[in-house]
């Protein structure tokens, strides 16, 4: 990797894919994507995009970090895109009765924990541009001020824990690396498999495709903020509250 390169971590999903796809659509730009398969994007055989497996591990992380590294070149932008709302084995809660241990730390070690492991070992081991953007994909829903109506308490709650982890890593990267930005993103409803279960009741209008998403992803990164080094953010540049 010679050039300035985007790193999407978790890129099977299919916001993930559709910023591997826009970026790669411009010949001088680089992706290296990280997921627990190859599977999924249509454009995995393309020259500019390198494609790694990481089981989420912290030793597939560092193990996959150590590869990255091994490339060279400069990070301009990273994107993590790792999230669960729902599976076999989660989903979201409605009432206090449905809370359990295993649940809520399956939420925590999903939307939580491996973001910022992801961070720890890709900011401290990486060159890093000094005008770098990073992205993470929050939730609306993880806003405390914005919490209305409840429930859903282990996906709410993680994406609350995330920003409190990503606002409290932007203050220390200021002091460190004061031009490296950072977006906690709210993406809408989007038309993937984590909002398929839960679409029905969304307006046609309020239901956006991953190809939408991303390019509002990268618009909103491409302008990031000179007055703070970071921003929680819906699709349409709209602040958030915390």
């Amino acid at each position: 990797m010679d050039k300035r390169t985007t790193l999407v971590i978790g890129a099977s999903g299919g916001i993930a894919s559709a910023v591997i796809n826009r970026v790669i659509s411009q010949p001088d730009s680089d992706v290296v994507a990280v997921s627990r398969s190859t599977v999924g994007n249509t454009a995995s055989n393309t020259r500019q995009l390198h494609w790694l497996v990481s089981d989420n591990t912290e030793t597939s992380i560092t193990s996959t970090v150590n590869t990255i590294k091994e490339k060279g070149g400069e990070i301009d932008k990273i994107i993590i895109t790792n999230g669960v709302l729902h599976n076999a084995t989660v989903k979201p809660e409605k009432r206090l009765e449905d809370i359990s241990a295993e649940q809520l730390q399956d939420y925590y070690q999903i939307n939580t924990i491996i973001p910022m492991l992801w961070l720890r070992h890709l900011l401290l081991n990486l060159t890093i541009s000094n005008t770098c953007s990073i992205a993470v994909l929050s939730a609306r829903i993880g806003s405390i001020e914005d919490n209305q109506i409840g429930g859903w308490y282990g996906y709410r709650s993680s994406k609350a824990a995330l920003n409190m982890l990503l606002k409290t890593l932007a203050i220390e990267w200021q002091r460190r690396y004061p031009g490296v930005s950072f977006l906690s993103f709210h993406p809408g409803t989007t038309d993937t498999a984590l909002s398929a279960p839960f679409q029905a009741n969304v307006a046609k209008e309020k239901l956006f495709t991953p190809e939408f998403v991303a390019e509002q992803l990268l618009t909103i990164m491409k302008q990031a903020n000179d007055t703070t080094n970071i921003q929680f953010l819906d699709w349409a540049g709209k602040e958030v509250p915390w």
